[in-house]
């Protein structure tokens, strides 16, 4: 390691005297937000997109004025969850997001892009730089909540927005599987070298709940969240069914109409 000459902008070192705020980026002049949540994964397939989709809409239900932020740019689906087909449009003040029928606002590269399935095909620093201009060139207005929906793991665009990104905290995404526990304390341990507080964790497809005799069965497996948040010292933890119904209400772009109570406490915590 070179001598220290305390001029970060200058330094790739990783040190504890590097002040963390030299490096966030501004939000656009006509944004402001209150509270900036990242949701996260350490691994996909766990259902994150739905998470964020779903405490957007608990958010506005409860009279608060949210924004979704999609950093998950090479498989963006929060506009299909929301019925969103228009695309973005722009000025000189800004890119301005799309709205959804009950005015939760969107930007995702799904609205940029000429067709909705166009593969997005770019290298790790165009995507990253991306997901930054979403911050500093969408005009995202008053907002009390932005939900960032990350992209699974803890690669570039995750360090770029923990980086740029003014985040009060992430929300951690998990399903039951042995596996994924490991996965989770990835991810906890990342907030932690970034200093960012988790939140939460919602422990998704945690049950299933016989429609008959409302029965709950672990069909995919015994659930240690617990075990997971404890050691941790997290106490805001949230268990998402296997719900048949809450599915084709994101396949048909109705999220916002979903039935269910299980993040009605979770968000009183974040």
């Amino acid at each position: 390691m070179a001598e220290c000459t305390h001029d970060c902008s200058t330094c790739g070192e990783a040190c504890g005297e590097r002040d963390k705020s030299s490096f966030l980026e501004k939000p656009n002049e006509l944004s402001d937000i209150k509270k900036v949540i990242a949701v996260v994964s350490g691994k996909g397939g766990v259902g994150k997109s739905l998470v964020t989709g779903l405490l957007a809409v608990s958010e506005q239900r409860e009279g608060k004025k949210v924004g979704i932020l999609d950093a998950d740019i090479t498989g963006p689906s929060v506009p299909k969850m929301f019925g969103i087909t228009e695309k973005a449009t722009g000025n000189e003040a800004g890119i301005y997001p799309v709205s959804s029928k009950l005015d939760v606002d969107v930007m995702s590269v799904n609205l940029l892009l000429q067709n909705e399935t166009d593969p997005v095909v770019w290298r790790g620093p165009v995507i990253a730089g991306t997901v930054k201009q979403f911050w500093t060139e969408v005009v995202w207005a008053d907002k009390d909540y932005l939900f960032i929906d990350m992209p699974p793991g803890t690669g570039d665009v995750p360090l770029t927005v923990f980086q740029s990104i003014p985040v009060d905290g992430i929300v951690i995404v998990t399903s039951p599987q042995e596996l994924v526990s490991m996965i989770v304390e990835k991810a906890v341990k990342m907030a932690g070298m970034m200093d960012i507080p988790v939140l939460g964790i919602v422990e998704n497809m945690s049950y299933f709940e016989c429609p008959n005799c409302h029965e709950k069965h672990p069909i995919f497996g015994e659930s240690h969240i617990e075990e997971i948040a404890a050691k941790y010292g997290i106490t805001n933890i949230a268990k998402l069914p296997v719900n048949p119904k809450l599915a084709a209400a994101c396949d048909k772009g109705m999220i916002e109409l979903f039935e269910g109570d299980w993040l009605e406490e979770f968000i009183k915590k974040i």
